[in-house]
């Protein structure tokens, strides 16, 4: 596999994926038609991305937790994951986008875990924007499993959050920005120890509707937030007038 490109620069922005199910049952569809339109809403936002100085988006599109749905609801999600990664790869790296996914891979049903594989090979070259899509994800998971890993007591948080994010797959990216859509207001064990600063914006909008514009929202809000990370800013100095 290639050696990934230097990310880029920029913001990293988070995205709980809330509402697929809700918008198709509330235009009298089935619900996998509400999560086939939410993929054509990841390429929306994503697109959006780099003009918006966001050099990370990590996208949350299957909990380890969503393991507990009926069998044919996850059997379509993987279908539609299988489908993504066959008919974006070229799209992506055509844009300069790399894909990475993180989470467990040892649970993915027939094939997949290959396709991810190549799917990363294909785009590792992509240096405009860094995408990540979580899927078989928990933060707890990772943080329980980082903890037994560890063999010294006196490990910074920066070796820490190195395993945290090594036990799914990732590397420990800071989220400096937190959406969730769908107007439910809660991290449902997604980036705990990455979003320990981030900023977080809930919007409620459905995720199949959200695209472009509501991300640079998004950003034009947190533009506005006051991040101290726990000191406080300088003061002011007055100026003669």
């Amino acid at each position: 596999m290639p050696s990934p490109a230097e990310p880029r620069p920029g913001l990293h922005a988070a995205i709980i994926m809330d509402g697929n199910g809700r918008w198709a049952t509330a235009r009298g569809l089935p619900r996998f038609a509400g999560h086939r339109r939410g993929v054509e809403a990841i390429r929306a936002t994503a697109e959006a991305c780099p003009d918006l100085g966001i050099g990370t988006l990590t996208l949350y599109a299957f909990s380890s937790d969503n393991w507990q749905r009926p069998a044919d609801e996850v059997g379509a999600l993987m279908r539609l994951l299988r489908s993504y990664l066959r008919n974006e790869t070229a799209h992506l790296a055509r844009t300069g986008t790399r894909l990475s996914v993180i989470g467990r891979r040892d649970r993915l049903p027939g094939g997949i875990p290959e396709a991810i594989a190549a799917a990363e090979a294909a785009t590792a070259a992509g240096t405009r924007l860094h995408l990540r899509i979580a899927v078989d994800y928990s933060a707890r998971d990772a943080i329980i499993a980082a903890a037994a890993r560890l063999a010294d007591p006196e490990t910074s948080r920066e070796a820490f959050g190195r395993l945290v994010a090594g036990e799914m797959h990732g590397s420990p990216v800071e989220v400096d920005l937190l959406i969730r859509t769908g107007g439910e207001k809660r991290l449902s064990d997604f980036l705990l120890w990455e979003a320990a600063y981030a900023e977080l914006h809930f919007t409620d909008r459905m995720w199949p509707d959200f695209g472009g514009a509501d991300l640079a929202e998004a950003i034009a809000e947190f533009a506005r937030r006051d991040r101290r990370y726990g000191g406080l800013n300088p003061p002011k100095v007055a100026t003669a007038a």
